[in-house]
């Protein structure tokens, strides 16, 4: 099972899972992929059954590259323990993945022996995934960005044309009210 060779703390905060993955959310080596739909903790041992499902089907015929690695710790106190005390013992290792996180890749096999890999090792993850290629993940991501940026450029430059016009404004009304207050002077 996968786990770090040593680390600086033994044990760590649980954290967050919030937003979107922003890192490895492309597929870089091989030619299909499983992108992860939902964030969640992968455990060790499930990357593994992961891994050794993929590599049974395809039978050795393809690369497969895992693209995520448990590097965070989770602890667990035992069972009917009072509260208190510390902090619970290590009891394993886990890759906390975001939406959008690629998981694992695949080359070297024909298209549905590649889906079908994948297939298998999705049911052995707790989180919901889907399959995706190369190619797919190639034409989304620009369309994607050009429609959000579409989406949210009129609005922003409208509401800052606004915000100037007003302040614009009110200066001018602040320098005549203050012209007209010197000369009453």
């Amino acid at each position: 099972m996968l786990m770090p060779k040593r680390v600086k703390r033994r044990k760590q905060f649980r954290g967050t899972m919030a937003g979107k993955a922003l890192r490895g959310n492309k597929i870089t080596y091989g030619e299909y992929g499983l992108v992860a739909t939902e964030p969640c903790w992968i455990r060790s041992n499930q990357i593994e059954a992961a891994r050794v499902a993929m590599t049974r089907y395809i039978k050795r015929g393809g690369t497969v590259w895992i693209k995520i690695f448990p590097d965070k710790p989770v602890t667990a106190k035992p069972a009917e323990t009072r509260m208190g005390s510390g902090k619970g013992a290590l009891e394993y290792w886990v890759a906390v993945v975001k939406p959008g996180r690629v998981l694992f890749e695949i080359a070297g096999v024909p298209d549905e022996v590649a889906r079908e890999a994948l297939r298998l090792a999705m049911h052995k993850l707790p989180c919901k995934c889907k399959i995706v290629s190369k190619a797919d993940l190639e034409e989304t991501a620009p369309a994607e960005a050009a429609e959000e940026a579409a989406a949210q450029e009129p609005a922003e430059v409208e509401a800052a044309a606004e915000e100037t016009v007003a302040a614009e404004t009110a200066a001018e009304e602040a320098v005549a009210e203050g012209g007209e207050n010197s000369e009453d002077e």
